[in-house]
């Protein structure tokens, strides 16, 4: 059976590349799979993650981002997924230690031109914590290169602090700041959980800078994507996607279907479809 079902993902995730080139557009999910230190009882990684391997098989994404990982939950990943290259270091001694903001990217679909990790705090280039932050905060970046258009991208994927709302604030700052210096005119993809609704003014510079793919794709939703395993309502959105520069963002999605699990995380995966 397990032979039969990783035959099964491997069919689903070359499909999307066997269609014309250029006509497929790029599937991109961000998703907070709740790290599995956790005590989360029933809601455990380990009795979850077949839903995460589901979810990847049915979703296909061309490149997905993951907040909260840990060594264990990558080496799943990596399992799952054998054609992804992987970016990302442990946010507590940039390596292995701590939770891996990690960006996955099939291989056979883009070229790894450049990566990196920084920090959000006042000293980003090294293991740092910032402002009145909780945690060591990072934001994990890939530039790619699309090989059937031939069109290069940058995509930034990052965990904003759950109780500093300083370090949030500036957090969002140096985002915005970052993915100024660093994709410069190239368009650009910034993903994750951010602990905050948009509608909160911390958000104004990103919002300056950049688009929201929830608000700004022609096909969307207004779900919510925080749903701590059943116990919070179905409004708190606090996990986004947003772009700009020369990208059309063809769909947003949060995911709460059924993938085997009662709840896949406390948080819903979201996609973007969008072209170069």
């Amino acid at each position: 059976m397990k032979r039969l079902f990783a035959a099964l993902c491997a069919v689903l995730f070359v499909v999307p590349l066997l269609a014309a080139e250029g006509a497929e557009p790029i599937r991109l999910i961000s998703y907070n799979l709740r790290n599995s230190g956790a005590d989360d009882g029933a809601n455990n990684w380990e009795k979850r993650s077949h839903a995460t391997r589901q979810m990847l098989c049915e979703e296909r994404p061309d490149l997905f981002g993951v907040q909260e990982a840990l060594a264990d939950q990558l080496a799943f990943l990596d399992a799952c997924c054998p054609d992804y290259g992987r970016v990302g270091v442990g946010r507590d001694d940039g390596d292995r230690s701590g939770e891996t903001m990690a960006i996955y990217y099939n291989r056979k679909r883009f070229e790894l031109l450049d990566s990196g990790t920084l920090w959000l705090s006042e000293t980003p280039d090294r293991v740092s914590r910032g402002w009145d932050g909780a945690c060591n905060r990072t934001m994990t970046w890939v530039e790619l290169r699309d090989r059937r258009s031939g069109k290069e991208f940058f995509y930034f994927n990052t965990h904003l602090d759950h109780q500093g709302r300083t370090a949030r604030e500036e957090g969002v700052k140096l985002v915005v700041a970052k993915i100024r210096e660093i994709a410069g005119k190239y368009p650009a993809v910034l993903g994750g959980d951010f602990n905050t609704p948009t509608d909160s003014p911390i958000f104004k510079p990103l919002k300056s800078s950049m688009k929201s793919a929830r608000e700004k794709a022609p096909v969307s939703d207004d779900k919510g994507t925080f749903n701590g395993f059943g116990s919070a309502p179905d409004t708190i959105v606090i996990d986004h996607l947003y772009f700009r520069g020369r990208l059309s963002c063809l769909r947003f999605a949060t995911l709460d279907g059924s993938y085997g699990a009662p709840y896949i995380s406390d948080h819903y995966p979201i996609l973007m479809e969008f072209t170069l």
